[in-house]
């Protein structure tokens, strides 16, 4: 789920760039870029959707991250494109509230990376790689609790679900209560501490992956709730959009897309009453799909970029029917234990 947001140019963000924008070219496709129109970024990273968008048209982007260091980094880049481009720090699920406080009311496209950013993998600082030690944080934004708050002091019996929800880890049990043995002695800190400890439960894989990937994703996703964020900022997207604006979504693992694909299904369909109540309106849709079914990356741009081999894409073209409220368990965001509760280890895996 790496997203690679960065720009291919030597001076995006404000910087030598060190990530490619995943299936950029399909995104702008279905985004269309207009001379005039208005569109937003949800997920700006290091700029290179943004970038992409304002090279295409004479058009203004409205570019939105929750990380203040990519706000940072971006900076030079709103000098570049001198009152074309707007950043702000904030989450994508309520990209239609901050792109208000810019002035936008209606935008003509919204383009969402789901995920962390290849950016934020690449630091050891931010503690979401197992491949270089680092403080266990995970935190896009900093705020809330952090990985290491997680490991260290939820129930046994719902660490494993997480990891099993989230990750889809088989051995979730294992690894929670490999967890709970090793926080006994001492408080797990670092990335390099929990992956060992994920590695020695599950055991190597036969597929080549680091037997820590699935944890990881699990407590990442987890941290930043990012399956509520993804649900609410569908649903910000649908609002803000004019008819006829454009929504393009990529994701990086099937937890996610299925969010997605939902979405877009239960919005591409008229919603009609039930038969034993006739007197129920047909709800209009309030999009009609773009790509029937996803997009993934070209072997071209698997080879030059190989994190956009997980990567899928999905559009659609907003209509004049009014939105809908969201309902995140209806399109499978999984309730699990409130990150921000003390668990203080109030029970073990089974």
């Amino acid at each position: 789920m790496m997203a690679g947001r960065g720009g291919p140019s030597e001076d995006a963000a404000g910087g030598p760039a060190r990530h490619i924008p995943v299936l950029l070219s399909d995104v702008l496709d279905v985004i269309a870029p207009k001379a005039g129109g208005i569109y937003i970024d949800g997920t700006f990273g290091a700029g290179g959707y943004t970038r992409g968008i304002l090279d295409a048209a004479d058009c203004r982007v409205i570019a939105i991250d929750r990380d203040p260091t990519a706000i940072r980094a971006g900076q030079a880049m709103v000098a570049d494109y001198r009152g074309r481009l707007g950043l702000v720090e904030g989450r994508f699920s309520e990209l239609d509230r901050l792109a208000a406080g810019e002035g936008v009311e209606a935008a003509d496209g919204v383009a969402l990376d789901v995920g962390v950013s290849s950016m934020q993998i690449d630091t050891a600082e931010r503690g979401f790689s197992f491949m270089q030690d680092g403080p266990l944080d995970m935190r896009m934004g900093g705020d809330g609790p952090s990985a290491a708050d997680i490991v260290n002091t939820m129930a046994e019996v719902d660490l494993a679900r997480l990891i099993f929800t989230l990750g889809e880890e088989r051995k979730s049990r294992a690894v929670a209560r490999a967890i709970g043995r090793a926080r006994a002695d001492s408080p797990i800190a670092t990335t390099g501490q929990l992956a060992e400890i994920v590695a020695r439960a599950v055991g190597p894989l036969r597929d080549g992956k680091h037997p820590a990937t699935r944890t990881f994703q699990a407590l990442r996703i987890y941290v930043n709730g990012e399956l509520s964020e993804l649900a609410e900022g569908l649903a910000a997207a649908e609002r803000i959009l004019k008819e006829g604006g454009r929504l393009a979504v990529v994701s990086f693992h099937s937890l996610e897309d299925r969010i997605v694909k939902r979405f877009l299904a239960e919005r591409s369909q008229i919603r009609r009453g039930s038969r034993h109540m006739p007197e129920v309106r047909a709800e209009a849709p309030t999009f009609k799909l773009i790509t029937r079914h996803p997009v993934g990356a070209s072997e071209d741009e698997i080879a030059a970029n190989p994190r956009a081999r997980s990567a899928r894409l999905r559009g659609a073209e907003r209509t004049g029917a009014p939105a809908r409220p969201i309902d995140p368990a209806a399109l499978g965001v999984p309730r699990l234990a409130d990150p921000s509760r003390d668990h203080r280890h109030g029970g073990r895996a089974s």
